[in-house]
């Protein structure tokens, strides 16, 4: 069945590599150790020996595989150097084509590849992280505007059909019901049966994500030909999660979510996200488009992956425990079912729930006796 044997994994279930960095090593030994593939976040930036010490501190908690997820955008070659020598289990990539080369040297090592798919009509280069905001301003209207004249297009599907033929190991299909930054623009239900049916007799694994957080969108994306989940929001609310204490327990407090560019504007130009319909988010969501972080006042500072950092009003950075300063006027990210979060969970037993009520629903519904 789907919960079972995906890229030699126990269950099907992927705890998806939630930045910038609250997918740390206990989260992710946590999610390993329960039988689901775990992934880290490297870090936005060149730092292959700091990838190196995350992905030391989870063997330490773990005996299990796992992997680390990569956005391809932003600078990054160090850093997949660094994990292939670390042979990790799977090598996650998004925002950014998956080369045959890539797939190559990763295979090479022994590590299996897995980019993120979904469907869009133009993708906007992302603005590296640690400039001055002023030239961080500067450069992101310039790649805006340059990227307006001539826009890189991609067909609904043809990012899957060069997955497949680069020889990746699987395929994360998102739907437009994800939280964070989401590229797509198509629901998930319509889009993965899609991506099930060009995968065909290929035989790469399929895992559907963005609006799944129980065992009926669990049933529902194997309903679709999908062999495993994806999840974010789910695992953002468990105990191991590198959040906010405020952040988790808004994801209990608050149901509703909305789709906008209101947040790192500048740093991350054209890249709309999902997040949370906080009373900061609700008074400033109709915020004048020429309006961006880099003129905001500092309210907050924190640390990430080993740097410090100030945070403006209006920044794209999530509060982890770190973070000091006006936290509930900060981002956050959740993805549309956060409505059905009801509780702050240890992220073993989300799997295993996940996996036995998934069971049970497929047997109570689904056997021959009920249809």
């Amino acid at each position: 069945m789907g919960w079972k044997g995906i890229l030699g994994f126990e269950y099907g279930i992927v705890q998806g590599p939630l930045g910038p960095d609250i997918a740390g090593p206990e989260l992710v030994a946590a999610v390993a150790n329960a039988g689901g593939l775990g992934l880290l976040r490297a870090p936005d930036w060149e730092s292959p020996d700091y990838v190196k010490e995350l992905i030391r501190k989870t063997r330490k908690l773990t005996d299990k595989p796992f992997g680390v997820g990569v956005i391809l955008a932003f600078p990054h070659k160090e850093n997949v150097k660094a994990i292939l020598e670390e042979k990790v289990a799977v090598l996650q990539l998004y925002w950014g084509e998956c080369s045959k080369e890539l797939v190559i040297e990763a295979h090479n090592a022994g590590v299996k590849v897995v980019p993120q798919f979904c469907t869009y009509d133009e993708v906007i280069p992302l603005v590296f992280a640690f400039l001055d905001p002023r030239e961080m301003c500067k450069v992101g209207m310039r790649l805006y505007h340059e990227l307006n004249e001539n826009p890189l297009k991609v067909g609904s599907l043809e990012e899957a059909k060069k997955a497949i033929n680069v020889g990746v190991d699987a395929i994360i299909v998102q739907g437009r019901e994800a939280g964070g930054h989401v590229i797509g623009q198509e629901g998930l239900i319509s889009l993965l049966p899609r991506v099930v049916d060009l995968v065909g007799d290929h035989g790469i694994p399929v895992i559907a994500a963005g609006g799944i957080v129980d065992a009926r969108g669990y049933v529902a994306a194997l309903a679709l030909g999908a062999k495993g989940i994806c999840m974010g929001t789910r695992f953002l609310a468990t105990h191991e999660s590198y959040a906010h204490p405020t952040y988790k327990r808004k994801l209990i407090e608050y149901d509703k979510t909305e789709y906008t560019d209101v947040f790192g504007r500048a740093r991350w130009p054209g890249a709309p996200h999902r997040v949370l319909q906080t009373p900061f988010f609700c008074n400033w969501k109709c915020l004048n488009a020429e309006e961006n972080e880099t003129n905001q006042p500092i309210i907050g500072r924190t640390i990430i992956h080993g740097v410090e950092r100030e945070i403006r009003r209006f920044a794209g950075t999530v509060p982890n425990p770190t973070t000091t300063g006006d936290i509930e006027s900060m981002v956050m990210y959740a993805g549309q079912s956060v409505g059905l979060i009801k509780e702050i969970l240890p992220a073993g037993q989300v799997v295993k729930k996940l996996v036995e009520e998934a069971q049970l629903l497929i047997h109570q519904t689904f056997n021959p006796g009920s249809i």
